[in-house]
């Protein structure tokens, strides 16, 4: 049953409120079911913004899901139609033209906090001591957390190749129920 959810939570942050494939080059994927709840992308992505060790101050972080025996790392998903972009009253906010990467000027960023309560995914925070917003900026297309996730949770992939990996990983499970349900050895008998 928790599988179910996982996949259908994969499904919607791979989707992206209608996500625009043709601009984006790569896109950050995220499979909770790898995810151990380790921690490091936060301590890396602070580290590498921040230049401290501080899961607070990072970009990414990982929900614990106890009713479904999850962790879920949560991060920006740079939607297609970004409701931060749309609702920041100072355009502090906004989608880089090339990339399509929701992008922060933190000098036009005022403080409201609005942009950290509209995101779906939770994905922004705020930082108490800069009085500033955080939030993903794919670390200029070199992703430190995909880098330091060594159980594949986090991965950086070409946008068009997203529909493919979700293909093979149904037809890997497709594969393990049938071999339940007619056993081993049936595609070996020939």
């Amino acid at each position: 049953m928790a599988a179910d959810y996982v996949h259908q939570f994969a499904l919607l942050v791979l989707l992206n409120l209608n996500r625009k494939v043709s601009k984006i080059n790569k896109i950050l994927v995220v499979d909770p079911e790898k995810c151990t709840g380790c921690r490091l992308c936060e301590l890396v992505c602070s580290a590498f913004h921040e230049k401290t060790f501080s899961p607070i101050k990072s970009r990414i972080h990982v929900i614990k899901w106890d009713e479904k025996a999850i962790d879920v790392p949560m991060v920006c998903q740079h939607c297609s139609k970004p409701v931060c972009v749309e609702i920041c009253p100072t355009n502090a906010l906004y989608k880089d033209a090339k990339s399509e990467i929701v992008v922060v000027d933190e000098t036009r960023c005022i403080g409201c906090k609005v942009c950290v309560l509209s995101c779906p995914f939770g994905a922004i925070s705020w930082d108490i001591e800069r009085g500033k917003i955080l939030k993903c900026d794919l670390c200029d297309g070199d992703p430190q957390c995909v880098k330091i996730c060594k159980f594949d949770a986090l991965k950086y992939v070409k946008a068009d190749k997203v529909t493919l990996l979700r293909k093979r990983e149904g037809a890997k499970k497709l594969s393990e129920l049938v071999s339940l349900i007619v056993g081993e050895g049936f595609y070996a008998r020939g």
